[in-house]
């Protein structure tokens, strides 16, 4: 399997565009991609769940290929539904049946490895081996070694609900020449979604959720932006960066002139493809070692801002932005007091695991004390709901810190900026 992978990305290499990809979606693959699917995870409008499904796999993919082939197979339509956002506002996801999750998966996996190749290095999202702190880690390097004196903070307004599908379904015909394959993405594309019990038609967008949508929102954004940008550097009259994780991306320039010019060109490079800058979230802004001003910029949970070191030389710092923080302030406390009548051995095993992770993303140079403001946040707030649910007398605060020490890994960072390895062993 993964040796016919790798030799997918031979083929997208030496030739323009890449043949018979629907013999790719075979029992093996069916199967590998079964057995990574998560249990507990939602199921879709069918109602079926990976070990409903896995009663009788043979029997069950088997059935799914013979209706590939004969193109008697089309997906159900997505379950829609909706998960917070830091700004308070809800963000929709679509979860495809299970079914649908195999075929999806096997045919991003296919993708994936055809445009591994041809994406641009400035892209970063949904990709192997490359993750958001490689992004910060970038931008810190760049604003830190280059002539960036501005910096262009742009957001696409809801981007994966506005992908226009003729050209999707064009991006990937320059590329890929099995009419069957594409058939199949464009069933996907036109599968509907679920609201409740009303069916809504797709005429456009790729649904967050769906397996496939991040390489297919990686291809359209790399014939929409990437290439543009590239194209444009070459044409620039002062040094220009640029760098994109999934529709989020920042420009830094050396000319403010120059990133005003772009901000109106880059306005009409995405109206050509139905898409629109969210103008409340787009701005340029003086930013780098020469300007020096005050201004700050979020951009990928994290506020960057210009800061110095304590010999007084020039800094680019990094710290969790604050409307992230409040958000997962409020969604820790909610989740922490609704635990009040829970086993303290549960909650705590439950705790260390989430604090892991958030530290594992946020603890990033020169982000300690927010980190550590987190930190303190939730452990007041467990103590806090410890009590209440004392009666008797108050939970004592050593025997809580015993707890908490034996539960909880301490705050500190974990992942290098400053360098290029992670500071994680």
């Amino acid at each position: 399997m993964e040796k016919e992978l790798r030799d997918l990305r031979y083929l997208s290499k030496t030739y323009a565009q890449v043949q018979t990809l629907m013999p790719r979606i075979n029992e093996e693959a069916l199967v590998a991609e079964h057995r990574k699917q998560e249990r507990k995870k939602a199921s879709g409008v069918d109602g079926v769940t990976k070990d409903e499904y896995g009663e009788n796999l043979s029997d069950n993919i088997a059935d799914l290929l013979k209706r590939l082939k004969t193109f008697g197979y089309r997906p159900y339509p997505v379950r829609r539904t909706y998960i917070p956002k830091a700004n308070g506002k809800t963000r929709p996801l679509g979860i495809p049946s299970y079914e649908d999750k195999l075929v999806q998966g096997v045919m991003a996996g296919i993708l994936t490895e055809i445009y591994e190749v041809r994406f641009c290095d400035s892209s970063y999202g949904f990709r192997p081996k490359r993750s958001a702190h490689d992004v910060i880690r970038y931008i810190d390097q760049i604003i830190m070694t280059k002539k960036v004196n501005y910096v262009l903070e742009a957001d696409i307004k809801g981007f994966f609900d506005n992908v226009d599908h003729d050209w999707l379904m064009k991006f990937l015909e320059h590329d890929i020449a099995d009419k069957n394959f594409l058939r199949y993405i464009k069933r996907f594309l036109k599968g509907g979604v679920m609201e409740g019990t009303e069916r809504q038609k797709s005429e456009k967008g790729t649904p967050q959720g769906g397996l496939i949508s991040p390489v297919l929102a990686n291809v359209y954004l790399h014939y929409v932006l990437d290439l543009w940008v590239e194209a444009l550097k070459k044409k620039s009259a002062g040094e220009v960066y640029y760098v994109r994780y999934a529709d989020d991306f920042v420009l830094m320039f050396q000319h403010g002139w120059e990133a005003k010019e772009v901000l109106e060109a880059l306005k009409a490079r995405l109206g050509k493809f139905g898409l629109e800058v969210a103008e409340d979230k787009t701005r340029v802004l003086p930013f780098g070692r020469f300007e020096g001003t005050k201004e700050a910029f979020d951009f990928l949970g994290f506020t960057l801002y210009n800061t110095k070191t304590r010999g007084g030389k020039y800094r680019v710092g990094a710290r969790t932005s604050q409307t992230r923080l409040k958000a997962k302030k409020q969604a820790a406390k909610k989740w922490i007091m609704s635990r009040i009548c829970k086993p303290i051995t549960e909650t705590m095993k439950l705790v260390g695991v989430a604090l892991n992770g958030y530290r594992n993303y946020y603890g990033i140079n020169g982000n300690a004390r927010t980190l550590w403001n987190y930190y303190s946040y939730v452990k007041y707030t467990i103590y806090r709901m410890l009590n209440r649910r004392s009666q008797k007398s108050k939970f004592c605060r050593d025997k809580f810190d015993r707890i908490w020490k034996h539960y909880i890994d301490e705050s500190r960072l974990t992942v290098g900026i400053w360098d290029s390895k992670p500071m994680l062993a």
